[in-house]
């Protein structure tokens, strides 16, 4: 008798410990839509997400982590040692934008804060990062009470200044991979505005673009309007320099490598009838390859030398400000993770997606050395993706005013893919 007792002891110990991650969804989502909602009407700008740390800090610890706060700023990394086996980094942002939110949803934010301008502007989770640290609490919990089905070290990261392209770099510069552990790998998840919720995408190689921000002052000699001919006129330079800029694309870079140059601000003069002596350009700048990187920044000092030259004008001056690295994603973790998501959600709702020109500074944990990915994670239910081509309307996308996800697919098929994920890389050895 006593030997029938242990093993229903065993086999109901078991079952606990399989439990599956859509039953455990379905057990805590009311908690979790709580907490989307929490992060969502109280969003916190790049530099700034000290109460958003804070509970991100709360709820790791609570689920039985190690935590440390204030790394790289407001940065958070918890750790879970559980028996050998590999160490695997899940990351997740914690900053919000600088945009007024349009979404008319009951929860939508109306945190308003000043501009260094001294303007005010709404802030909202535009791009989904409350998503993303919701999906990584459920995540850290479900794994946490799961512990026979993964072996080895787990690392969450709660990463500041995303959007600012920042937090990675202060991170790492805080000794993130010398205090803590060196991840094996490290995975994290992206929504999008344009892949149903309930599938995934997957891209391998590069994904996500290198970005660079420039600053052009063009110098002339400023003087009446009326008189041109004793002046040196910056905003006729800057003109000049805006058509010759988009000659590096088409003229200095292969068709088959991706590269934009964009002029997006030139601001000059006072009056109508006024020559400055000044004219401001403002760039963004993006490529996949290092070498175009290079290439493209130093035709434009080049470009708007000559432009300059041409004129007798002074050097201009051009700065270009340490951008975001290109994400590329590990080819041989991309394919064992795809397989691993097409198992779980069905091949059919696992993507393979075309890469964008946007920026992601999770690129630099890449750079380290360490293999990386990140997947995209639908984010709007088909049904509203239909009637928005059924009106000819492209969905919201990131970084609307007018964005907002189908949280309960979404966190679902965010939370059963990177428990997936997680469980795969750190198998228990059956040794």
């Amino acid at each position: 008798m006593r030997w029938i007792i242990v093993i229903c002891v065993v086999l109901r110990c078991g079952i606990a410990s399989a439990q599956s991650p859509d039953t455990w969804i379905d057990e805590n989502l009311d908690s979790l839509s709580e907490l989307y909602i929490d992060l969502h009407t109280n969003p916190e700008l790049s530099f700034q997400e000290k109460e958003t740390a804070a509970r991100i800090a709360n709820e790791w610890q609570s689920a039985g982590y190690r935590v440390t706060q204030n790394v790289g700023g407001h940065g958070v990394v918890a750790i879970m040692e559980n028996g050998e086996g590999p160490v695997v980094m899940l990351r997740t942002d914690l900053d919000a934008l600088p945009v007024t939110e349009e979404t008319g949803q009951d929860y939508a934010s109306t945190v308003q804060v000043r501009n260094t301008d001294g303007s005010l502007t709404g802030v909202m989770h535009a791009c989904g990062h409350d998503i993303h640290m919701t999906n990584l609490v459920a995540v850290a919990r479900y794994l946490a009470a799961h512990r026979t089905q993964w072996a080895g070290t787990l690392m969450l990261i709660g990463q500041p200044a995303e959007e600012r392209g920042a937090g990675a770099r202060a991170m790492l510069d805080d000794g993130l991979f010398k205090r803590f552990s060196r991840p094996d790998v490290a995975v994290a998840l992206h929504v999008a505005h344009d892949i149903p919720a309930g599938k995934v995408g997957c891209r391998a190689g590069y994904s996500l673009a290198n970005v660079d921000s420039v600053d052009i002052t063009m110098k002339g000699q400023g003087g009446h309007g009326s008189a041109p001919e004793t002046t040196i006129d910056p905003v006729l330079l800057a003109a000049e320099l805006v058509v010759s800029l988009q000659a590096i694309v088409s003229r200095e870079i292969s068709p088959l490598e991706p590269a934009v140059v964009t002029v997006g601000s030139i601001h000059g003069g006072t009056k109508h009838n006024i020559i400055g002596n000044e004219c401001h350009l403002q760039l963004t700048v993006r490529s996949y390859s290092d070498d175009v990187r290079e290439h493209l920044l130093e035709a434009i000092k080049r470009k708007a030398k000559a432009v300059a030259a041409g004129a007798r004008a002074p050097d201009p001056v051009v700065k270009a400000s340490e951008g975001t690295p290109s994400l590329y994603n590990d080819d041989a973790l991309t394919a064992h993770l795809q397989k691993v998501f097409q198992q779980t959600l069905g091949t059919d709702n696992v993507l393979s997606v075309e890469p964008v020109m946007g920026g992601e500074d999770f690129s630099r944990y890449g750079r380290e050395g360490v293999p990386i990915l990140m997947y995209r994670l639908g984010s709007v239910s088909q049904r509203r993706l239909d009637q928005y081509e059924m009106g000819g309307q492209t969905p919201p996308s990131l970084h609307s005013p007018l964005y907002y996800p189908d949280v309960e697919p979404t966190l679902r098929t965010g939370i059963t893919t990177m428990v997936a994920a997680v469980e795969e890389l750190m198998a228990p050895s059956t040794q």
